[in-house]
């Protein structure tokens, strides 16, 4: 089993390695498209803002990679994020509404309104109400997952998770080969790998 971890520059890399390690599964940290060519699984992790993870893509030439990739794919918080149309995390300096995302998913990335009564960026635990895709199979219906965000994804006719912070969003989707999850399975306990097992072992 190849997997690899697609390196955008950005952080929380070394914490999705480690976490596939305690499960048995050996990952490759890269951004070598010739090397991923082989790829059994891709992982697309990321923190940060919409706008460098996604120029950490075109930089390293891996958009046509993973927009063409047909392999099993799961985009993880900012790596879900970036599967959208769309997202309005732009950069303070711009005068843009949006910034170009990767398209998998037609649907949009917003921040999460502001609420008095809940802290922003949401973050700790949260449940996850979930469809029966395989990715979660063997995951008790509103089961916890650690989350740490400010922006969301919309629902969907791709969401096959929904969690409430204020309002519902997507907490999990699936399009094809395509899946994301908006909270952090390597930080989740057993239920985050159950995830990771799933993502490995029902595709």
């Amino acid at each position: 089993m190849k997997i690899y971890i697609i390196n955008t520059g950005s952080a929380n890399l070394n914490s999705v390695y480690q976490a596939f390690k305690r499960l048995g599964y050996e990952a490759t940290i890269s951004n070598d498209v010739e090397q991923m060519k082989d790829a059994d699984r891709l992982v697309l992790p990321g923190v940060g803002a919409a706008i460098s993870a996604m120029n950490g893509l075109r930089d390293n030439k891996l958009v046509d990679f993973v927009l063409n990739n047909q392999k099993p794919l799961l985009g993880i918080c900012l790596g879900m994020q970036i599967q959208a149309t769309d997202s309005t995390e732009v950069p303070l300096e711009s005068n843009a509404k949006t910034i170009d995302c990767l398209g998998i998913v037609k649907n949009h990335v917003v921040h999460l309104p502001e609420n008095t009564e809940l802290r922003m960026p949401h973050m700790g635990w949260n449940t996850v109400h979930h469809t029966d895709h395989p990715l979660f199979d063997g995951i008790k219906q509103d089961s916890f997952f650690y989350f740490d965000h400010s922006f969301a994804m919309d629902l969907s006719e791709d969401t096959i998770g929904v969690t409430d912070y204020g309002t519902k969003f997507s907490s999990a989707i699936a399009h094809n080969n395509f899946m994301g999850v908006q909270f952090h399975p390597e930080k989740s306990s057993a239920n985050g790998e159950k995830l990771l097992t799933n993502f490995i072992q029902n595709f």
